[in-house]
């Protein structure tokens, strides 16, 4: 009996195998390398004025909208669980906005996971903690949160230590720093737009990582933003940055497509969520998107 059940279980591979590569020959990728950059309360108004050079180029290089939209409770780790599964927060149940350990991991497959299916490199170089509760065991080949440092520069040093060794398939990059500062200063604080122009240097950093990899003409670079935000005037009657509402300021994101395949000086026009990032790059490593997602590929971004 122990022989036939293991028989059975190796035809049960077998086939689990050969329908992942048809299902990879019917979507052939591409790119083979995936790369999406997320600006921790990235205003994009406020990024269109910041002395950002090389998000600018890429955004006029590739295809951009500075009108896509986050989920609501518009706030990190919702946003973010939104980004990197798919659906929305009725759906992924993450909730909450801090590291809670008790609260456990997140219930819906991430890209990731889905990703490691067939047999790709996953990875994640992140600046707060709470995203361990998207480091699903098996699912990423590397969860970085440099320490006792995490700004955006410590990530991308992170990423570009990393990068000849992994060279991931599928990743995910995230700046904390205009976050920290807009809660602090401002929403248009001048510390806020440094913390911006520092990201860009940090931008440019995984940029030349990708390209010393020799990776650039076959990857596609994602940047986008979980959240905006807005100001009020806090009991002290300090002006402070604030987000989660459904206010235009807190909801708009900048989406931008950078690579292999993107439509050149293109503007996108459809409606942009939070959760289409999710489906565009699974859409692009040929990965099929499952029919459980929210989000559908940037489509039109691309050639």
């Amino acid at each position: 009996m122990t022989h036939l059940k293991c028989r059975f279980f190796a035809a049960l591979t077998l086939v689990w195998m050969a329908v992942s590569m048809a299902a990879l020959a019917d979507n052939p990728p591409r790119a083979h390398h995936v790369f999406i950059i997320s600006f921790d309360q990235g205003n994009p108004d406020l990024i269109e004025k910041a002395d950002m050079p090389v998000f600018h180029k890429m955004a006029e290089e590739g295809a951009h909208t500075w009108k896509a939209y986050t989920i609501v409770p518009s706030v990190t780790l919702p946003s973010h669980t939104s980004m990197l599964t798919g659906v929305g927060p009725q759906q992924h149940q993450v909730l909450w906005n801090d590291y809670a350990p008790k609260r456990g991991l997140v219930k819906v497959p991430t890209i990731f996971s889905i990703a490691k299916e067939q047999g790709l490199v996953t990875a994640m170089f992140v600046g707060k903690e709470k995203f361990k509760h998207l480091d699903v065991p098996g699912s990423l080949d590397a969860f970085v949160w440099p320490q006792p440092e995490d700004d955006a520069m410590a990530v991308a040093r992170a990423f570009a230590l990393a990068m000849p060794r992994l060279k991931p398939n599928l990743c995910f990059i995230h700046f904390r720093d205009p976050d920290d500062a807009g809660h602090k200063y401002g929403v248009t604080s001048p510390e806020k737009i440094l913390a911006l122009e520092s990201c860009d240097h940090a931008l440019k950093m995984i940029k030349d990582a990708i390209a010393a990899a020799g990776f650039s003409n076959d990857s596609v670079i994602i940047l986008t933003a979980d959240h905006g935000s807005h100001d009020i005037t806090n009991a002290a009657g300090k002006t402070v940055g604030m987000h989660g509402t459904a206010e235009a300021a807190d909801v708009e994101i900048p989406w931008v497509a950078w690579g292999k395949a993107v439509k050149p000086g293109f503007t996108v026009t459809s409606p942009v969520i939070q959760y289409d990032t999710a489906a565009t790059a699974l859409w692009l490593l040929g990965i099929p998107v499952p029919d459980s997602f929210w989000g559908r590929p940037v489509t039109s971004a691309f050639e």
